[in-house]
């Protein structure tokens, strides 16, 4: 028995005209035995799996249809001694996390790997804690300072409706960068790596810790980035001028930004984050508060993900 959660918000209103088109009609010719559960809300995924997991004594396979948002609350949900296969059907704006895991991009393709092709492996997922101790796990990336602060803007821009519906939802983020690199503001930050090296960040933009290669649909921050070593990849960008941030940020598509000095990659089990001031935070895309601190750590091979036999 399948569990699928289905988010019809997902690309900007598509994802139950997806369920309805290309998902219902394959696992009823195939006489898949599932069971479907509608997100009416944000928050209502976490809610949808935390029930599902309630029963600990049986395995579970759920499919999140939805973007990495939706499986960023899905994630909140599974509880560590639970026997749960995740199965993902991408349908977001940006896709990081099937983009790193060779999930393919339409869904009929995604569905089929799941029922047929892939397979179930170990996948680390981190959690990131405030100074007042709430905490949220995350499947991609987390980040605090400008990628956070895109991303705030991205959350309540209705330009990415219209973009995501012509196809051209990259522009979202793009656009919106532009705009908060002008507006950013001198900040000086502190990292601390495993509990042990401090580190001067200087004038900080922002630090992204990733347990993936891609965030912002299809910046590689993190290009040796893996997802099953126990470890988060960082990327910290300070003591860089604006015009050659510029010149930076297209280079981070294919993973070479780190020829420019004051980008720098650290590896980490854990890390500790501290600015002058409350920043804006992301996991996943998802922002919800700012802070001047964060703690974060790997949990090693947390969750079973099903994905193809080899990583592109």
């Amino acid at each position: 028995m399948y569990h699928i959660i289905v988010n019809p918000a997902s690309r900007s209103g598509k994802g139950l005209k997806i369920w309805q088109e290309q998902i219902e009609p394959t696992l009823k010719k195939e006489k898949v035995p599932y069971a479907v559960h509608f997100s009416k809300e944000k928050g209502n995924v976490t809610e949808i799996v935390s029930e599902l997991c309630s029963d600990r004594s049986t395995s579970l396979t759920l499919i999140i249809l939805g973007g990495d948002g939706t499986m960023n609350e899905a994630v909140q949900a599974v509880p560590a001694d639970a026997s749960v296969t995740i199965g993902y059907i991408p349908t977001g704006s940006s896709n990081d996390l099937a983009r790193d895991l060779g999930i393919p991009k339409k869904p009929a393709a995604a569905l089929e790997l799941i029922l047929h092709t892939g397979r179930p492996r170990s996948m680390d997922i981190g959690v990131l804690t405030y100074p007042d101790g709430e905490s949220r796990r995350f499947c991609v990336s987390c980040g605090m300072g400008y990628d956070a602060a895109v991303c705030e803007e991205t959350q309540r821009s209705r330009i990415k409706t219209v973009l995501n519906r012509l196809g051209l939802g990259k522009l979202t983020y793009l656009g919106i960068a532009l705009k908060q690199l002008l507006a950013t503001k001198a900040i000086s930050g502190r990292l601390t790596l495993n509990d042990e090296e401090s580190i001067d960040i200087g004038t900080m933009l922002f630090v992204t810790g990733m347990i993936h290669r891609f965030e912002g649909g299809g910046f590689m921050f993190c290009p040796k980035a893996d997802d099953s070593d126990g470890f988060l990849d960082l990327c910290a960008v300070g003591n860089l001028s604006k015009l050659l941030v510029l010149f930076a940020l297209p280079t981070a598509f294919s993973g070479k930004h780190y020829r420019f000095r004051g980008i720098t990659p650290y590896r980490a089990e854990c890390f500790t984050l501290e600015a002058d001031i409350p920043l804006w935070i992301h996991t996943d895309g998802e922002v919800n508060r700012r802070a001047d601190r964060i703690s974060v750590s790997c949990l090693h091979h947390a969750v079973l993900m099903i994905t193809p036999d080899h990583k592109p």
